[in-house]
Formats: C-alpha cells, structure tokens, sequence
C-alpha cells in the first residue's frame, strides 16, 4: 500500500520551474530522505504534499485520495500529514504544553483534558516532560526543534514531512533530534525528510532520492545510491560533499 503517490508533480514560480514532472510513491511505514543542492526543489515538494504549496501540474494522492478531493477537505489533510520546518515556529507567548494542544484542541475539536494528557505522553517519551509550563525561549535549540516533532506528533499524522529540522542547529544539538526521529522510524512511522545530513540519510532511510533542477535524477537504496551512483549529476554532488568531509564516514 502506498500512503502517499506523487504523479507528474510541475511547480512554477513565475516563469521559473522549480519542480518538473516529479513522480514518488511512499509506501506505508516507509522512510524516504530527498537529498541535493539548495534550490534543487525538495522543500517545495514537501510543501505541496502538505498543501502548503499549490501546483500547478500532476496529482498527488494519500491513501488514494487526491489531496483536494472535497471529500478529503483541508482539515482531513492536516489530520493525516504533519510537516516540521527547519525554523520551529514554536508560539513565543505559548508555554510547551500550549503549543503541542492548540492543533488538537482548535482544529481537530479534541476536548482540552484529552489533547494535554496526550501531549503529556509524548513530552514523556521523548525526554521533554519536565519543560510542559516551560516557554521557548527558556529552552535550548535543540529542545525546540524537540517540541516542534512533537507538536505534529500530536495530531496523530500518518504521515510526517521533515524539511532540514536540523539546520539551524549547532552541531552539538544535532545528535539529540535525529534520535527522535530514529525513535519514530522504529515505530513504523511514514516520512520523507529533506536533509543534508548524508549519514543520517545512510542510517535512517529506506530509499534516498536526489534531486537536481526539479527532478529526481537517482532513487536507490542508500548504500547503494551513497557507494555506486549511476547518474553523472548524483556523482558530481557526492563527490563535493565527500571533499568536504561529510560523507568521510560512508567510504
């Protein structure tokens, strides 16, 4: 079963393409990483499986049913596909425990009781119960990227989209949110995560796809996609991020 098929996926931005007859089927509990340079596409394609980002050509379906199909309706998305940002978007004026319910509670008419003991399992699981009646500027980058994942967490996704979570990270940050997100693989978690973090990409991912000028030039496993590239394009862009160091741990 496919949780999510992307057909002829075509985005415009005025007169530039930034995606081109993209084609990717997820399977269920499947974990796809979309890797390239910036500028190649892979946050925009994210945001059009979430509807943020509308189209202007293709299809894209979640349990075989088009995203704007009226009876699917915008809220029903939310209700089945979380994304997470690079930036966390946490509500400053909100403590934690208010920022992981206002979906719950607002959109999807959870009754508050619910929505917080809820909320609490998860702050629980994942390390941050302590931080509940904290605000986000009382914790770390890490912590809030941390309370970010949670936050879609808590509308009960089926599917969850990653866009660079750790970018804005210092480096030391970095390990404590790819381990949420090993911990949600282990779950059987649906995901496609844009991310430059090529040995997490090896370690996480099922498949790992690049994209260049819009399209998925390459898709393979991970090792074998990291060890034996097949397109030119994928060997030029691993070939610079081995001489930066980055993929120094995959050779």
């Amino acid at each position: 079963m496919h949780r999510v098929e992307i057909e002829k996926l075509t985005k415009f931005y005025g007169e530039r393409q930034v995606l081109d007859q993209i084609d990717l089927s997820v399977s269920d509990h499947e974990v796809v990483c979309l890797i390239g340079a910036s500028g190649s596409g892979k946050s925009t394609l994210l945001r059009c499986i979430n509807g943020l980002t509308e189209f202007d050509e293709g299809s894209i379906r979640i349990d075989g049913v088009d995203i704007y199909d009226e009876s699917f309706g915008r809220t029903g998305l939310y209700k089945k596909v979380g994304i997470v940002f690079q930036a966390y978007n946490l509500f400053p004026t909100m403590s934690v425990l208010q920022n992981i319910t206002l979906a719950p509670i607002k959109v999807h008419g959870r009754a508050r009781a619910d929505a917080e003991a809820a909320a609490m399992k998860l702050l629980d699981l994942f390390g941050l119960g302590q931080y509940a009646k904290s605000y986000p500027e009382q914790l770390s980058g890490g912590q809030q990227q941390r309370v970010a994942i949670v936050r879609s967490l808590a509308t009960e996704p089926e599917v969850l989209l990653l866009d660079e979570v750790t970018a804005a990270l210092d480096p030391e940050l970095i390990g404590e949110v790819l381990k949420i997100i090993h911990d949600l693989k282990q779950t059987g978690m649906t995901m496609v995560i844009v991310t430059h973090e090529m040995a997490f990409a090896r370690d996480v991912a099922d498949r790992v796809c690049f994209l260049d000028g819009g399209r998925i030039i390459e898709q393979g496993a991970p090792r074998q996609l990291f060890s034996n590239p097949e397109n030119p394009r994928t060997q030029k862009f691993l070939q610079r991020i081995i001489e930066s160091g980055r993929l120094a741990a995959l050779s």
